[in-house]
């Protein structure tokens, strides 16, 4: 699962009927991402904030996919828990989840740790995520062990910045960037183009070194 390698298209039972994973995803983005176990508390208050931000990813074209080992009737009962618990969830549970109960999906996407991996009577999936584009390419993954809850605005923040570039490929996003805010311009965008593709403007930050490489713009 290296970035940038194309998922495989794959056909799996899921919460709203079977899908066949190019179909289903369309010309949309996609965040699949995986949870060790159904009835368990982190993992219901991950799937009920997602699901709450529904709007949100839908807003940024990406679909939302959720994934565990569990089987089919344990999810649709769990969905049911998720809704009580997470009151503000409007109307009907807004993504399939996957039931890939004999964990083939998991191992085929590298969802299992280290310890567990050969273990398949016992083996849960950690909390992987993964953003792909239309082009069905792995674009950015998180890997989560099982005790650390996923933060929802920071998937989105991922999904600005991704989908930023592709738009506008001389740019990278820095650290904390949040749409809005200054962009970084790529060290191999020349001086003497900054002008045709940043026409309102590019600042430059003098460095100790004397080296000119940190150059901002919010002309995006």
């Amino acid at each position: 699962m290296r970035l940038n390698s194309v998922i495989p298209n794959f056909k799996a039972e899921t919460t709203q009927g079977p899908i066949d994973f190019y179909e289903w995803q369309g010309n949309s983005w996609v965040v699949l991402f995986s949870h060790p176990a159904d009835f368990t508390p982190v993992c219901t208050t991950e799937l009920g904030r997602i699901a709450v931000h529904q709007p949100h990813f839908e807003r940024r074209n990406a679909k939302l996919l959720a994934h565990s080992v569990d089987k089919l009737k344990d999810h649709v009962d769990w969905v049911n828990d998720i809704k009580s618990y997470c009151r503000d969830i409007p109307g009907a549970f807004p993504y399939p989840i996957i039931a890939d109960a004999d964990r083939t999906l998991a191992v085929q996407l590298d969802m299992i740790d280290e310890d567990s991996k050969d273990d398949p009577d016992t083996a849960q999936t950690v909390r992987a995520l993964y953003i792909i584009s239309p082009d069905h390419r792995l674009r950015l993954s998180m890997h989560y062990p099982t005790s650390t809850g996923r933060n929802v605005d920071e998937i989105l923040r991922v999904i600005d910045s991704l989908q930023l570039v592709d738009k506008k490929p001389e740019v990278a996003t820095p650290a904390n960037w949040t749409p809005g805010e200054k962009v970084m311009i790529l060290p191999t965008v020349k001086d003497e183009d900054l002008p045709k593709l940043f026409p309102k403007g590019v600042d430059k930050v003098s460095m100790p070194s004397g080296k000119v490489y940190v150059r901002t713009t919010t002309d995006y």
